[in-house]
């Protein structure tokens, strides 16, 4: 009979969140106050790394190997800390922040083709775009991006 595994919720907290450690079996060092250090919250790993540096007096290179990490994180770790506090170490979301193909020229050109000829398919309008920028668009984004400016422009004539 397999036994299953219990869920540890604190794991699966950190998944969520994109702060689970993917290696915590490197961090070798000794934190005081081992009920509260977890060496799976990335977090917690990279502030207290930066924290044995610059208290502590630890050198670069023995902290990093340390907590399993590269020198270059803690740099990087300890300029977010000085910018932006604890709470920069938590990761955002990954990927691009907003569209890259469909850039205003791209949609004025939509636009254009649209108003030629108001019946033209998305497809037929994400092909344009293609043959015209270099750029291959997906038909569903081409109606989203023409619905937005629509609706920016209509935004204020409600007011």
């Amino acid at each position: 009979m397999v036994k299953r595994a219990e869920p540890d919720a604190k794991r699966e907290s950190l998944m969520a969140s994109r702060t689970l450690n993917p290696h915590p079996e490197t961090v070798t060092a000794q934190v005081a106050g081992p009920d509260f250090f977890d060496a799976r919250d990335l977090v917690q790993v990279k502030y207290e790394m930066v924290r044995r540096v610059q208290v502590d007096g630890m050198p670069v290179t023995r902290a990093a190997a340390a907590f399993g990490l590269s020198r270059q994180t803690l740099y990087t770790a300890q300029a977010v800390l000085a910018g932006q506090g604890l709470a920069g170490l938590v990761p955002g979301k990954p990927g691009p922040k907003q569209g890259h193909k469909l850039t205003e020229a791209v949609i004025d050109h939509l636009e254009e083709l649209r108003a030629a000829d108001p019946d033209s398919s998305a497809g037929d309008l994400a092909a344009a775009v293609e043959q015209r920028f270099g750029v291959r668009v997906h038909p569903r984004s081409v109606q989203r991006a023409l619905a937005v400016r629509r609706a920016r422009q209509e935004a204020p004539k409600s007011r």
